[in-house]
């Protein structure tokens, strides 16, 4: 699956602080550029192509829906802002999410799945059998349907499988991008869990084997809508 290029358009260098480091923490997407006004960002989609624009709606001189009208062929965005009145409006432009300042990181990256759904990426039409991680200097395979739940752990992720604990040097938004996305489900910010291997859930947590692993509140109404559909 070829890596995604992504454009950040905002007069604010807090927001582009905290886009980049996001975006730093997916390796499906690459930073190719900044801008710090609807000009600059104007010049510079003349000449290159992005796959998504992280566009803020405010900004001084041209604003980001005026940008987008300016634009004939405006690549995938994604609105930030700070007022939530420009919502609705927003949409008319085909807009794939809305992120409202503030950005957190679990929404930024409930907005980036939407993008990868709408391009179609290579985790939406096919399942891989297994994943590939990299223990210490060692490489290795795990087969994506032992996984019974992942932890993060300081700055690596601890796999769980029936058989043994893995201790993987990767991040857990890394491995999330790794795993299938209709078998497995972000519970909480540390915790990863397989959908299939789920025997029990309550409002607080979901229970796999003998553990019961917390569901955290920015989670749990796309965890109870996925279980839904098991």
């Amino acid at each position: 699956m070829p890596v995604k290029k992504c454009l950040i358009v905002d007069d604010e260098p807090a927001a582009h602080y905290v886009l980049a480091n996001y975006i730093r923490q997916n390796p499906m997407l690459e930073l190719v550029q900044q801008c710090y006004n609807g000009i600059e960002a104007l010049n510079y989609l003349r000449d290159h192509e992005v796959d998504l624009m992280f566009l803020d709606i405010n900004m001084p001189e041209i604003t980001g829906l005026e940008l987008l009208q300016t634009l004939p062929h405006p690549p995938k965005t994604i609105l930030t802002t700070a007022y939530s009145e420009f919502a609705l409006e927003s949409y008319d432009y085909g807009v794939i999410d809305y992120l409202l300042k503030p950005i957190y990181f679990p929404r930024f990256l409930k907005a980036t799945e939407r993008f990868f759904a709408s391009v179609g990426t290579e985790n939406q039409t096919h399942t891989p059998a297994f994943i590939t991680i990299k223990i210490d200097s060692s490489v290795v395979n795990i087969d994506v349907q032992d996984i019974l739940y992942a932890q993060s752990y300081g700055n690596y992720v601890k796999i769980i499988t029936p058989a043994k604990t893995w201790l993987a040097t990767m991040t857990t938004a890394q491995l999330e991008q790794s795993l299938p996305s209709e078998q497995f489900v972000r519970v909480h910010k540390s915790y990863i869990v397989a959908l299939d291997k789920i025997q029990a859930s309550d409002r607080d947590t979901v229970t796999i084997g003998d553990e019961k692993i917390p569901a955290g509140i920015t989670y749990r109404r796309e965890m109870a809508d996925r279980l839904k559909h098991l």
